[in-house]
């Protein structure tokens, strides 16, 4: 049984601007409602409009237009009186980390399920007020009508909001009419983007507001030894150097005034030398012979066995180097700390965990800290956000009263993030007479994918620098290397074997973890096994598979390319996955040119892909085809380089990414299947676009590169060839 209880809410802002409140009166913390309630969801406001609650942050992928959908589907509403508060500590529910493609199955979902329910109570208190039978009522743009009358939402509520607990509808308008969800409704961000309204993280400014920047040591494990403080003291618009231990950070009245002390202090510091970084060493050799926790983490039948049966056998290895998130605007965070309490405003994917480690870090208590979720410019993965978090808000509780503005510079932002990590790959398979796989047999070497900090201050950068318990990150999440490690395909005789190392460098999740490092590998070697047994390569993976939605995806795939004329040096490659094996499906094709000079250039792209209800068509092939572009990049381009010391990637040209007029053509059709729950979809074209592009190339040259970035490899390739 539910139950209705009646009560006012304060909710924040999630980007304040020039706001004289937020300057002379701290507010004081919210505290938010039970996720088992609906007001913890949906919030029904006093101008006609709805507000809609997600604990996800907006990391580009649209989720603010999809909640908005599915809430103005449930209740009818035009979807401009709708709108959404994003991640925000005491505001919306605690739904950690905005991470795995799990913001429209979980949050959108759990909105969904609250704004139905919401509508359900509407009537029955609109028809208790009318004494008339609910079904004689219908909802429209924040009203309640019927023959004669209407009234809106707020009244019917008497200004209060619905604090009933959630219970399942009995109904989904969104599964029977769907007006709205299915439909491609234009994000509001993109244009203001265009015309530089869009206000990210960024682009905060208060009154008032100071500015900061952290003078960096030399290497990782380097140590302050002296500095000399008299020759900045003095210079314009210094207010304090921050000194916790080996952590320094200058603070002044103006942004440029704190990058000229900046560089001023580090050329009057000295420090100890580092550790050295394998700069030396190759490092698909380096990381297979470093200390590794092995694991078989699948098994299925006898794989040596029917290796040794086949008629053909083949293997292969693969590389992938570091790789970095590379956000198009540095990391930024403000924070203000005034009457012992904390506000920070940051792009960290997880204002909750964020929240849970800065706690312990700054010694407050967690209900003293509020932090506001605002989109940062450019990143996917768990980049450097909270490491400026916890570096601004040391500073902001050591010169209080202030609001205090940290954002790195470029080659901060290239040299000190936490990376993709290497990955390497040994593939060894048979095959039978008639073009079966007989035998499979799958190691690889990774790092852990993610160092969220959840709570544990070891990982945020500056708790190794402040001289306390917290100075070796801890160990990470093992899950994120084995996803796809297993192919999605009928192999009766198979082994995976896993090889967890810890690496020289800072790593944590980048978009899609270690599934773009094990499809590109296994789509790769399907791709050569094809060709060993003399089949096409879709139909391959077809007579590989039972699961009539791979089938589909890879039918209307071949459907797509099966008129494409190549030209001299050109090439076809197609590659497929579903994404964690559970998630959304994608096939994927690429037309590349390969020049007389060795360079590649990927003319056009295709995608199908498969995930379940869609909830906004528009936004699902943004996202496919600004994974597949992004993952063509790492491809052929992306690694980071290091020396004995440091990071030696520290711009655009130094780390190449795709620019322009290198992005190719894209073409993506969508499965839209209304019967089945929608599917994260967010990471699943990256591995199998990596591998199509590989295999295009091999297609065109006839080369396989196997190790990653192909620029490093193909020139090689074609000398020995």
């Amino acid at each position: 049984m539910g139950y209705v209880s009646l009560g006012f809410s304060m909710l924040g802002t999630a980007c304040v601007l020039d706001s004289k409140k937020s300057v002379n009166a701290f507010d004081e913390i919210p505290k938010r409602p039970s996720e088992e309630q609906i007001n913890a969801w949906i919030r029904i406001l006093g101008d006609g409009r709805i507000k809609v609650l997600t604990g996800k942050m907006e990391l580009g992928q649209g989720i603010r237009i999809a909640v908005a959908q599915v809430a103005a589907e449930e209740l009818n509403t035009n979807i401009d009186l709708v709108e959404v508060n994003l991640a925000e500590t005491g505001v919306t529910a605690n739904e950690g980390y905005t991470a795995g493609s799990r913001s429209i199955e979980a949050s959108a979902m759990s909105i969904r399920n609250a704004a139905a329910c919401a509508r359900e109570i509407l009537k029955e208190l609109a028809a208790k007020k009318l004494k008339i039978d609910k079904d004689r009522l219908d909802l429209k743009d924040g009203f309640i009508l019927n023959e004669e009358q209407k009234f809106s939402f707020f009244e019917i509520l008497d200004g209060q909001q619905i604090e009933r607990n959630l219970k399942i509808p009995p109904e989904f308008k969104a599964k029977a009419s769907r007006k709205i969800v299915g439909q491609p409704i234009k994000r509001k961000d993109i244009s203001q983007m265009v015309v530089g309204k869009h206000t990210f993280i960024q682009d905060l400014r208060f009154p008032g507001m100071l500015h900061a920047r952290i003078i960096r040591p030399p290497s990782y494990t380097s140590k302050l030894k002296s500095i000399n403080e008299n020759a900045f003291s003095g210079k314009e618009g210094f207010l304090k150097l921050v000194k916790i231990g080996d952590f320094l950070g200058v603070i002044s009245e103006e942004e440029f005034q704190a990058v000229q002390l900046q560089r001023e202090i580090f050329a009057n510091t000295q420090w100890e030398t580092g550790a050295p970084l394998p700069a030396d060493k190759d490092l698909k050799t380096y990381i297979k012979n470093l200390a590794a926790e092995v694991a078989v983490e699948e098994q299925r039948g006898d794989w040596e066995k029917a290796l040794k049966s086949a008629s053909i056998q083949h293997k292969a290895s693969y590389f992938k180097p570091y790789i970095m998130h590379a956000a198009n605007g540095p990391s930024c965070a403000v924070a203000i700390y005034k009457d012992e309490k904390l506000k920070l405003w940051t792009h960290s994917q997880g204002v909750y965990p964020l929240r849970e480690t800065l706690a312990p870090l700054l010694e407050m208590p967690q209900e003293n800290i509020h932090i506001i979720g605002t989109p940062g410019s450019g990143c996917y993965g768990h980049n450097a956000a909270d490491d400026v978090a916890a570096e601004v808000a040391l500073l902001a509780k050591n010169y209080p009263g202030k609001h205090i503005r940290l954002q790195w510079m470029r080659d901060e932002e290239h040299a000190w993030e936490p990376y993709g990590t290497p990955m390497a790959f040994e593939m060894e398979a048979g095959l039978t007479p008639e073009g079966k796989i007989a035998g499979w047999k799958y190691d690889f070497w990774s790092d852990v994918h993610s160092t969220r900090p959840g709570g544990n201050p070891d990982n945020l950068l500056p708790a190794r620098y402040l001289g306390k318990s917290y100075k070796k990150p801890a160990g990470g999440f093992k899950g994120g290397a084995l996803r796809n490690s297993v192919p999605y395909y009928e192999i009766a005789d198979l082994q995976t074997q896993s090889h967890i190392f810890s690496g020289p460098l800072r790593r944590s999740a980048l978009r899609s973890l270690g599934a773009f490092g094990n499809i590109f590998a296994i789509e790769s070697f399907m791709d050569e096994l094809a060709y060993k047994a003399g089949k096409d390569s879709i139909q391959f993976r077809i007579n590989h598979s039972s699961d009539t939605r791979s089938i589909e995806c890879l039918e209307k795939l071949q459907q797509k390319i099966n008129s494409v004329k190549k030209s001299k040096n050109q090439g076809v490659g197609v590659a497929f996955s579903r994404y964690k094996n559970s998630s959304s499906y994608c096939a994927v094709a690429a037309l590349v040119e390969v020049s007389e000079e060795s360079e590649v250039l990927v003319k056009k792209m295709w995608a199908v892909i498969d995930a379940g209800e869609c909830i906004n068509p528009d936004g699902l092939k943004n996202q496919t085809e600004g994974g597949m572009i992004q993952a063509a990049s790492w491809t052929i381009k992306e690694k980071v380089l290091f020396s004995d010391q440091h990071i030696i990637s520290l711009d655009w040209n130094s780390y190449p990414i795709f620019r322009f007029p290198e992005t190719p053509e894209c073409e993506v059709e969508v499965i839209d299947r209304v019967e089945q729950p929608p599917l994260g979809a967010g990471e699943s074209a990256q591995g199998p676009a990596g591998a199509a592009v590989v295999n295009a190339i091999f297609d065109a040259t006839g080369i396989r590169v196997r190790d990653l970035p192909v620029k490093d490899q193909l020139a090689k390739e074609i000398n020995k060839k």
